[in-house]
């Protein structure tokens, strides 16, 4: 008998997805990054996935990877989990990346389709049931089907549910509500508090039935502005939620073309500068600066948000 009031998922709130900082000649920069890691999570984040496609996850070699995952594990205070995107195109490729990150203090994996096969719902289920047999870390499936070319269908939930207990969420970047509706209703019938987040930070539509929370492809830039609607969202203030959703709607749309070159040139005009992306990446000119830096204070960041780390 259920009581109709819902479960809190065990995970919930704002996962800090930061961008991967690099020197002037596109090596990893380990104090900024650190020191993004530290920024996040004083500016509200409650968990930290690296390095996910923002962070040029796809651009990077294994062994820049694994030490992203060390410098966070590093980092974090245990009380911030740390999640580690170990995606490849290959299962035995994605368990040797998860292994290495647990080994290094991760709570967890996220964890897209392999790139490239567009493997059948069955291979689907093979690969999550596989990596997660495989480490003693939670598992979030990452669902993204504009990229990946699959969809990872609440029937492939379902069943990856029923083998692994350490399939604990997934992350949702095809921002179409059936699938989300669909995929949180699976969830919480099948295993109460698995947690569905947005991939980006539509929080208010997604906290209306039964979302976790979301990964923040903003926070680099306005941190304030994305707790402020976590938690108005998910506490299901409407009232205060609505015109934050929309808000930070615009900031999106305003960084999402040319990410993350867009997002880090909005970093450093917010004053904390992480370096170029790696090709193929545009570099912004300094009329599309200007034209970024109006946006931002378009919609108040520029003086509502803090400026520098500090």
């Amino acid at each position: 008998m259920t009581t109709g009031v819902p479960v809190r998922p065990l995970l919930s709130g704002v996962v800090a997805s930061p961008v991967t900082p690099l020197t002037a000649d596109g090596r990893i920069d380990d104090a900024t990054f650190a020191r993004l890691l530290r920024f996040l999570v004083r500016e509200g984040a409650d968990h930290v996935a690296v390095p996910m496609h923002i962070g040029e996850s796809l651009k990077l070699s294994d062994a820049e990877r694994r030490r992203l995952v060390e410098i966070a594990a590093q980092t974090l205070d245990p009380a911030t989990p740390l999640y580690a995107h170990v995606s490849t195109p290959g299962t035995e490729l994605t368990i040797a990346l998860a292994r290495h990150a647990i080994a290094a203090g991760a709570a967890g994996v996220v964890v897209t389709p392999p790139y490239h096969w567009r493997p059948s719902p069955a291979a689907l289920v093979e690969h999550f049931t596989a990596v997660a047999a495989a480490t003693a870390g939670q598992v979030i499936g990452y669902n993204y089907p504009e990229r990946i070319g699959v969809t990872v269908s609440p029937e492939v939930v379902a069943e990856v549910i029923a083998t692994s207990p350490n399939f604990v969420g997934l992350k949702d970047a095809s921002l179409t509500m059936k699938y989300f509706t669909e995929v949180c209703r699976v969830g919480a019938s099948l295993r109460p508090g698995f947690a569905v987040f947005s991939g980006v930070e539509y929080v208010l539509p997604a906290a209306a039935i039964g979302g976790a929370g979301c990964f923040s492809a903003c926070g680099g830039v306005a941190p304030r502005l994305v707790r402020r609607l976590a938690d108005a969202a998910l506490a299901g203030d409407l009232v205060a939620a609505r015109p934050l959703q929309a808000t930070i709607s615009e900031l999106f749309s305003a960084i999402e073309t040319g990410y993350p070159a867009t997002i880090k040139a909005a970093m450093a005009i917010m004053g904390r500068p992480c370096g170029p992306s790696r090709l193929p990446a545009e570099r912004l000119s300094l009329d599309d600066m200007k034209r970024l830096e109006s946006r931002l204070d378009d919609l108040d960041v520029l003086e509502s948000e803090p400026h520098g780390w500090e």
